[in-house]
């Protein structure tokens, strides 16, 4: 039988970091499917159904097969004091992989996601928030005990594209029963967050009778550039994955990959190369500017990429913000403003000394005299956009040479959209609950900007 309680005293030598794989997906049975073709001898698997998350309970499952091949199942409902997903990690995932860690039979952990869940809060919550009031256990995060060593994606070959480009809501509605925290979040942010952090991706193929050509070769053009360093296997109807092709899955995955890594605002955009060509209409749309934007000429040009673009992400320069470098990332009709914090410009000598090397060495690359590293660097990946529409109105959004001239003094009295009192509805939700947690404020959460035109 799998032992289920503690093998090791406070006096033993703690072992090495249990390894955790994340499987993630907006089809739920796919990600089952995925999930348990890992489980073999040595794994536990742990899932929290969060279709009740709403009115505060949670089911758990956990399924273990030991060392020697035997297996058990545990179906818990979790009651919750808040129900929200944010306490579903707190309270309970992360507590139960502390303990996992510590039983001699579980070699390997996979975690089943829920649908609504984005991998890269969860990967944040397991390294930052601190688990504490564990009898036996010293408060820590439980990335003390526990290391990701995989994120594996799942995506239906059928209807992922469709999902990542839309403007569908997750609902959220707690009268619905929903947790009411998802009201705002759209469908397309939460897929193009699970594949643009995954590893590895399985897709689920479509029956040949359903396939469309041309939408399945756009969609494996749009997950090549998303994931371009994620090796990928196909799933045919009626043939699950096998747990050799599993194993060999994540045996593909090559050195340097994300691995639970979260990026920061100031981390290179372009990351693991994507084929800068074009395929099937889809291409990536790279935009620098060495100039600020004006405030409310970009509010209004920021529309360019809510259509025929699947996502974006990049950092921008705002003529009246001249301490804050601001976030900027959308999907499908979705989009997000952040502050990704100072420019280091705008830091003293004595802070830029604890900011990375790497980011150091970037800015003086490009420091200008006067602005220091300000600029704005934008990587869009478009489906159905043109390119030279979307250049050259965020180009019509920087200072003008007129502008220029007038000097940051008249820069601070633009108009501000981007400020703190805005229409747009804004919450104050914890970090676990977002995509971004390197962010130090919202300024325009998860709204389809078309609506407030």
């Amino acid at each position: 039988m799998v032992e289920f309680e503690s093998t090791a005293t406070s006096g033993d030598l703690m072992p090495p970091r249990t390894p955790v794989v994340l499987v993630t997906g907006l089809d739920p049975e796919a990600v089952a499917r995925t999930a348990d073709a890992l489980v073999v001898a040595g794994t536990t698997l742990v899932h929290h159904d969060l279709d009740a998350v709403g009115s505060g309970r949670v089911v758990r499952t956990v399924r273990a097969v030991d060392l020697d091949g035997n297996e058990i199942t545990q179906v818990t409902e979790v009651n919750l004091a808040h129900g929200c997903v944010s306490c579903t990690l707190r309270l309970d995932l992360l507590p139960l992989l502390r303990r996992l860690h510590r039983r001699s039979s579980v070699e390997n952990i996979v975690i089943q996601l829920d649908s609504a869940l984005e991998p890269e809060a969860v990967a944040w919550a397991i390294d930052e928030v601190v688990v504490t009031d564990m009898p036996g256990f010293i408060d820590a995060p439980a990335g003390s005990d526990v290391v990701i060593d995989a994120t594996i994606a799942c995506v239906s070959e059928l209807d992922w594209l469709e999902a990542a480009t839309g403007d569908e809501t997750l609902g959220g509605d707690a009268d619905d029963g929903g947790s009411g925290e998802d009201e705002d979040r759209t469908l397309a942010q939460v897929a193009v967050a699970q594949v643009g952090f995954a590893d590895a991706l399985v897709v689920a193929a479509a029956d040949p009778s359903m396939r469309d050509q041309w939408t399945s070769a756009r969609t494996m053009a749009v997950l090549r550039r998303l994931a371009p360093r994620a090796p990928m296997v196909m799933e045919l109807p009626q043939r699950p994955i096998r747990p050799l092709i599993a194993v060999q899955l994540l045996r593909a995955i090559p050195e340097g990959a994300r691995r639970g890594r979260i990026d920061g605002p100031h981390d290179p955009l372009l990351r693991d190369q994507p084929p800068l060509e074009e395929e099937c209409g889809v291409r990536v749309v790279e935009f620098t500017a060495e100039r600020p934007f004006h405030p409310q000429r970009l509010h209004a040009a920021l529309d360019v990429l809510l259509d025929g673009v699947v996502c974006t992400r990049g950092r921008m320069w705002l003529a009246n913000r001249p301490d804050d470098a601001f976030w900027v990332e959308s999907a499908g009709e979705g989009l997000r403003v952040a502050i990704g914090g100072p420019w280091l410009a705008a830091m003293s000598v004595q802070e830029r000394e604890f900011e990375d090397p790497e980011r150091r060495a970037m800015a003086a690359l490009r420091w200008d005299p006067e602005h220091g590293d300000r600029h704005s660097a934008l990587v869009i990946l478009a489906h159905r956009a043109d390119p030279d529409i979307i250049t050259g109105t965020l180009s019509e959004a920087v200072l003008t040479d007129a502008e220029m001239a007038d000097g940051q003094t008249l820069w601070m009295a633009y108009p501000d959209p981007f400020g703190v009192a805005h229409s747009d509805p804004c919450d104050d939700l914890e970090q676990t609950d977002r995509r971004a947690p390197t962010a130090d404020s919202i300024t325009d959460t998860d709204t389809d900007r078309k609506d407030q035109q």
